[in-house]
């Protein structure tokens, strides 16, 4: 690291669900490192999952979007990062399906752009924090993805992160630039925006209206609990080797069909809620994620069972009724404008 007092860390799309839990998670764990979140707040984006660690002294947070080049040299010339993750992502697949401009605009331009700053001003690492659907879609039988296989993308979305990923690859072996890219099976836990799949089933189910499944319901994902993603990440901000992949996955496999049923059944609620509805084009069958490589290098595995996983999420969203329901009727959208006019101003803005 660095032989700076401390160590600077710019985090993208730290607003968002796994942005979120991630900064708490690196200022609970480095109490030496000063973070800056850079997140440009679109529909995912909510300054209220950091409220809790908004004052702290070591947290920064600036409104932009990574694309904007002379806002990001601002950011690295001021701050000289010593680290940087980049979890600055549009990612809702159906929303990619309606509109790709968005997602090129912001996983592929806008990952230049900060490979270009992190270039000039060279950084210590830069960590590309990617997706399993870069991939495509596994049969019943076949193995786990490993960092060997093919790219295979099946949606825009899927098709942006893998042109992100790819340049991050080029950025490595044309510049020596140290990357690292992070590949991660579907997450679950606290902060998720609602209209991701569990946070769906669980909200729509204590609201008694119809839980929506695509197709006959059987596509298989692996789910991993978000703290565990993000003690990945901080292993491999500290420890990746520069120019690698690394897969991270918990093993644990269920039909969308299956975890519904689990979900209703923690909430007391009953089956009959449960609604099959047209699949979406390009859905990809199942993903199953091989983390040895990271197992074996860094010892990392996961801590957190499923069951025991899914239980504190559900807790989560029975103990947070008022978060999501701001969320769902679009009133987190006022809070964020509040929390920037009237807590944070003065301290976030301007960006530099």
């Amino acid at each position: 690291m660095s032989a700076k007092e401390r160590t600077a860390v710019l985090i993208t799309g730290g607003a968002g669900f796994i942005g979120s839990n991630f900064v708490k998670y690196l200022l609970r764990e480095h109490p030496d490192w000063e973070i800056v979140n850079l997140d440009k707040l679109t529909y995912a984006g909510n300054p209220e999952n950091l409220a809790d660690v908004a004052q702290d002294p070591r947290y920064r947070f600036v409104r932009g979007d990574i694309a904007d080049r002379e806002l990001v040299d601002g950011l690295f010339a001021a701050h000289r990062f010593d680290l940087v993750a980049n979890l600055a992502a549009e990612s809702h697949v159906a929303r990619s399906i309606l509109d790709p401009a968005p997602f090129l605009e912001t996983n592929v331009r806008g990952t230049q752009v900060l490979l270009e700053a992190a270039k000039k001003y060279g950084v210590e690492r830069f960590l590309q924090v990617s997706t399993d659907e870069v991939y495509g879609s596994l049969g019943p039988d076949d193995p786990p993805f490993t960092e060997e296989t093919n790219l295979a993308p099946n949606s825009p979305y899927a098709a942006s992160k893998a042109a992100a990923d790819l340049l991050c690859r080029a950025y490595h072996r044309t510049y020596g630039l140290p990357v690292v890219i992070s590949r991660c099976s579907n997450n679950y836990g606290p902060y998720q925006f609602p209209e991701k799949f569990i946070p769906t089933v669980i909200t729509n189910a204590l609201e008694d209206k119809p839980v929506p499944l695509y197709g006959d319901g059987m596509n298989v994902r692996d789910w991993i609990y978000v703290e565990d993603h993000c003690r990945a990440l901080d292993l491999l901000l500290l420890k990746g080797r520069p120019g690698e992949v690394y897969n991270i996955g918990a093993g644990e496999e269920k039909t969308n069909l299956e975890l519904a049923r689990t979900l209703l059944a923690l909430l007391g609620k009953p089956e009959s809620l449960i609604t099959f509805v047209k699949d979406r084009p390009g859905h990809d069958r199942r993903y199953a994620m091989s983390p040895a490589k990271i197992a074996a290098e860094l010892g990392w595995r996961p801590q957190t069972d499923f069951a025991g996983g899914l239980a504190r999420t559900v807790e989560w969203y029975l103990a947070n009724r008022s978060w999501w329901e701001r969320v769902k009727s679009g009133e987190y959208r006022e809070f964020a404008a509040r929390w920037y006019n009237e807590c944070l101003g003065s301290r976030c803005y301007p960006a530099v």
